[in-house]
């Protein structure tokens, strides 16, 4: 059996929850830039090492667009990244996601996003459900208030997520140093 804890490219993908305009403006500035800047460190990665991102919308008509930051980082990716609007909480409840997910063959979900309370946490707690892996980049989630935050990733981990970094995650997929994803990929985290 496949070790539950190393990160695989082949068996990996990214699930960018939620990072949208009026969610954004409600959180603390610098979990917002950490978030941001993580995310982007790990778009690039799933970018060369070919995962495949999926990025979800919780009812845009009121919580507004992805942010565009963030539109713009997965841009060079084209076909790569699978987007969904959604207004279940989780991910799971959403049609597309679940068909999405059948198609991927993806049993390791690296998982970021807003709030971690609620659409991050459903979301984990589905996944894990279906058997998923999952690995919660920590410092790449967000909620309104630290508390939620925190509350929200402890309860990620009681439901057997792993909780990870983005650090951690980008050098287990990497595996080794020396390649030129490598030299690329470390010079994004200094």
């Amino acid at each position: 059996m496949p070790s539950r804890t190393t990160l695989s490219p082949n068996r990996a993908a990214l699930l960018v929850i939620d990072v949208q305009e009026k969610l954004a403006a409600a959180m603390p500035p610098d979990v917002m830039q950490r978030m941001v800047r993580n995310l982007g460190v790990l778009v690039e990665t799933s970018r060369r090492l070919g995962l495949p991102v999926v990025v979800t919308e919780q009812y845009p008509k009121g919580l507004g667009p992805t942010l565009p930051a963030v539109s713009e980082m997965l841009s060079p990716l084209g076909e790569q990244v699978q987007r969904f609007e959604k207004v279940d909480f989780s991910v799971c409840g959403n049609r597309d996601f679940q068909g999405l997910y059948q198609t991927l063959c993806r049993d390791q979900w690296l998982i970021l996003g807003m709030e971690s309370h609620i659409c991050v946490w459903q979301s984990v707690r589905d996944l894990r459900n279906r058997g998923a892996i999952v690995h919660v980049m920590t410092d790449a989630v967000a909620s309104r208030t630290e508390e939620n935050r925190k509350i929200g990733l402890d309860l990620c981990e009681r439901a057997g997520a792993l909780m990870s970094s983005t650090e951690t995650a980008m050098f287990d997929l990497l595996g080794k140093a020396g390649t030129d994803d490598f030299k690329v990929l470390s010079k994004l985290i200094r």
